[in-house]
């Protein structure tokens, strides 16, 4: 078999995972940071984006904050690990708080707002459940 249909089959047949970063951010009143996402169906989730060959989770949700925002973050603690049942991924999630910066419109990102965790916009189910884990966490590690 010729190496660029090797190449091919190769793909297509062997499971391929990609990994992500998200970055959890709660205000003062426990309400959680959305980023409104240009290129999503359900515009508006977490901050995040994926990994670059080499780079550590923690540097690369410091990094995609900063690209997406113009804000630094710094990370406070991991908070969760977990592969998506419907395809190959691998999410890592940081608690994180922002230390500096003045928000700015970028090609991906349109809008951040805080939003109440009674009242979240339309979203992708595995992100609301995840910051409905995070808000409990928080409450056990406050007592």
């Amino acid at each position: 078999m010729p190496k660029w249909m090797y190449a091919v089959a190769a793909r297509l047949t062997q499971p391929k995972f990609n990994a992500g970063v998200s970055a959890l951010i709660f205000d003062e009143r426990g309400r959680i940071l959305l980023f409104k996402h240009t290129y999503r169906k359900l515009e508006w989730g977490l901050p995040g984006g994926g990994l670059e060959y080499n780079e550590q989770p923690n540097e690369a949700i410091v990094r995609e904050f900063r690209e997406e925002a113009n804000m630094q973050i710094e990370v406070v603690r991991l908070m969760k690990v977990s592969s998506a049942a419907e395809f190959p991924h691998l999410g890592v999630a940081y608690l994180c708080k922002i230390i500096g910066g003045e928000f700015k419109a970028s090609n991906e990102i349109s809008e951040m707002k805080y939003f109440d965790l009674n009242a979240l916009p339309k979203m992708l189910y595995t992100e609301k459940n995840l910051i409905r884990w995070a808000a409990q966490e928080r409450t056990k590690d406050a007592l």
